[in-house]
Order: C-alpha cells, then sequence, then structure tokens
C-alpha cells in the first residue's frame, strides 16, 4: 500500500510557486508567504503547517525576489581574519560544518569571506551587508576592542559574538567559559601536589585571554597558591611562541613544576623546548591547555586539555543569529557552557622540586649548543 501523502494542489506548470502552496492549503497567498518569511505575526502551528505544505509540494523561494521583498536575504555572515597566526584553525572545520547544518535546517545559507583585519575587515562586511549577501554575522574570536561590533551596531546589522565583550550593549553572543577551565586546571595541577605553576596566556588583543587569566588567578587563590609574576607570560598562539615562553620560564632561577597554557597551540610547543631542556613532560613538568584540538592526541605524553565542542557552538551561534535576526532582543540571547577536561599523560604529581629541576636545566644548558626555544 502506498502511505505517500499526495498533494491536492494543482501546481501550475514548471516551478511550484506561492499561489501553488496557498491554494493547496486554502488560505490567502499573503499568509504563506508571510509564514515563509517568519514573520511574527503567524501562529507557530500554521507556520510549521505552512511549511511542511510548501517541502512537500516542492516549493523553492527565489532567493533574488525574496530579498527584495522582505529585505533579508536569509543569509548568516561570516568574516574569517587570514593575517593572525593561528586565529581560526583550531575550530575552523567543525564550526563550519555546526553553522552550516543549523542555517540549511532553518532553509538559510552561509556566506563565508576570508580577510585581513583592520579597515579591510570591516568594508568586507560593509560589502557583504550593501550586496544584501548576509542578514546578520557571527563574529568569532572577540577583541578587547572589537571594531567589527562597534560597526555592526551604527550600522543597526544583527550580529552574534562568539565570545563576550566588556561592553554588551545591544550584543548576543554564545561563548565556552575558558575562564572556568583556566581555574579547574590551576585547582588539578594544585590537587596534584604543584606549588609553583606558570601560566602562559594567549594575545592580549583577544578577550577571552583576560578571561582565561583571571580564571587561573581564581584558581591559584582558591588553592592557596600565589602568582608570581615572572611565571606569567602572554602574547602565545603559536607552537614557536609556546616553546619559546617554555624557555624562558624554565630558565629562570626559580622555575614552575607546572604550566598551564590558555591555548593548544602554544602548548605543543612546550615539547620540543622542554627536549631540549632534559625535562620530561608529564613528571618533570606538567602542562594543562585549552581548546582540544586533534593534535593533542598526536604528542607523547598526549596534551591534556580542556575541549570545545566547536560543531555545537558554531550550531548555537547559527540559531541565535537567526533569532535575533527575526527581532528578538540581543539582550535574551546570551548563552555559554563549559569546555570539557580529556586527560592526557602530560599533568600528574611532580617528579622534582622546583630546586632540582633549576639546576637540571642548568647543567643541560651549559652543555649544550643547541637552540633553545622556537622549535615546534
Amino acid at each position: 500500500m502506498d502511505t505517500r501523502v499526495q498533494s491536492t494542489a494543482k501546481p501550475s506548470a514548471g516551478r511550484v510557486t506561492i499561489t501553488d502552496v496557498a491554494e493547496a492549503l486554502g488560505v490567502a497567498k499573503g499568509t504563506v508567504s508571510r509564514a515563509l518569511n517568519d514573520y511574527p505575526d503567524i501562529s507557530d502551528a500554521t507556520r510549521q503547517r505552512i511549511r511542511r505544505k510548501a517541502e512537500l509540494m516542492g516549493y523553492r523561494p527565489l532567493a533574488q525576489a525574496q530579498a527584495i521583498r522582505t529585505g533579508r536575504s536569509r543569509a548568516i555572515g561570516l568574516v574569517l581574519q587570514t593575517d593572525l597566526a593561528g586565529a581560526q584553525r583550531p575550530f575552523l572545520s567543525d564550526f563550519l560544518a555546526g553553522v552550516s547544518a543549523t542555517a540549511s535546517d532553518a532553509s538559510w545559507t552561509l556566506t563565508v569571506a576570508m580577510s585581513a583585519g583592520g579597515d579591510e575587515m570591516l568594508s568586507t562586511m560593509e560589502r557583504l551587508v550593501h550586496e544584501r549577501k548576509a542578514d546578520g554575522f557571527i563574529v568569532p574570536r572577540t577583541f578587547a576592542d572589537d571594531a567589527r561590533a562597534e560597526l555592526l551596531r551604527r550600522m543597526n546589522v544583527p550580529f552574534v559574538l562568539y565570545g563576550r565583550l566588556t561592553d554588551i550593549q545591544n550584543s548576543a553572543w554564545f561563548d565556552i567559559l575558558g575562564e572556568e577551565a583556566m581555574r579547574k586546571a590551576a585547582k588539578r595541577l594544585a590537587d596534584h601536589g604543584h606549588k609553583r605553576i606558570a601560566f602562559v596566556n594567549g594575545g592580549a588583543e583577544y578577550n577571552f585571554s583576560h578571561l582565561r587569566e583571571d580564571g587561573f588567578r581564581l584558581g591559584m587563590a582558591q588553592s592557596g597558591l600565589e602568582v608570581d609574576p615572572a611565571l606569567v607570560i602572554g602574547g602565545a598562539m603559536t607552537t614557536e611562541a609556546g616553546a619559546d615562553a617554555v624557555h624562558r620560564i624554565m630558565t629562570s632561577p626559580n622555575p614552575p613544576t607546572a604550566i598551564v597554557f590558555a591555548v593548544d597551540m602554544a602548548a605543543l610547543g612546550a615539547y620540543a623546548a622542554a627536549e631540549q631542556l632534559g625535562l620530561q613532560i608529564g613528571s618533570d613538568l606538567s602542562i594543562i591547555s585549552y581548546d582540544g584540538i586533534p593534535e593533542c592526541a598526536w604528542v607523547r605524553p598526549q596534551l591534556t586539555s580542556f575541549r570545545v565542542d566547536s560543531k555545537m557552538a558554531g550550531s548555537k551561534l547559527a540559531e541565535l543569529l537567526i533569532r535575533h535576526v527575526r527581532g528578538e532582543d540581543p539582550a535574551t540571547l546570551r548563552e555559554s557552557a563549559e569546555a570539557t577536561l580529556w586527560p592526557g599523560g602530560s599533568d600528574g604529581p611532580p617528579a622534582r622540586t622546583s630546586e632540582e629541576i633549576a639546576r637540571l636545566v642548568a647543567g643541560k644548558t651549559l652543555n649544550s649548543c643547541e637552540p633553545m626555544g622556537g622549535q615546534a
């Protein structure tokens, strides 16, 4: 028995139109149009009934005509910055998959552009708006002073931050609580028995760096440990910068026995630096990081890291942006989640004291002509 639902409409030859859908349902053409374009005066039940019938009949809107009629292109804009090392890479493929899937489910599209920062970034976003290629934007990796958000506010264009800003005016966001991960990392190392713990932060231009340092400091305070200013280094977003930071920290007169990294890419640089300094990661030196990129599993011992579900984040950001474009107040579109700890072998109880590590490193550096740092 054929159980497929048969359409009662008699579509016009060729493309199915809004008129065909309206006749099939016995409703006004304007009702169908407003339902398919998410006008708030149409009930959810009516919207879903019309959407199901339109999909069954094979209705597909003409994007250009729809944009002219409604002022919307049903497109999410995302401009990726190309001139910052490692700025997008850790999350990009899964992130785009999440955004695209949610956009597709809502019959929206994703417009992705590439740009350098500064004025070029802003002009690219303006162009996408003027060409009606984006109704709103996902703004990834917020800066401490973010000109992208300022531009979109001035243009009255909806946007959702992947991160947070100090100025929350007219801002919607989704963020992973990196500061909570850093707090937990410091406490985990303290529970292992570490007393001297260093912190290697990301770039100061990013807002997340300030939040993660706050989290690290809170975890240290909760563990009854002091933060030595000499053991806090910023600006490490690459393996080379991470290796250099480890070399500087571990060759200091009173080195730590553990390091918390704000980003995985910098933490991976610790492996080469530790080998050159004669230190074994996981025993002589414990490290915990953040991002959960695939490379964490490729090093030995595997890197203990707080993992971010980038696909989920992309999906959530797309959902929030679509809701914002449809008229919801951005102040009601602010959500967060926590990263998940993935233990590796890179952290554990200290095998040596700070004094023993200092003597070991001093002996190694005196007897070696190998360059230190930057070898990732």
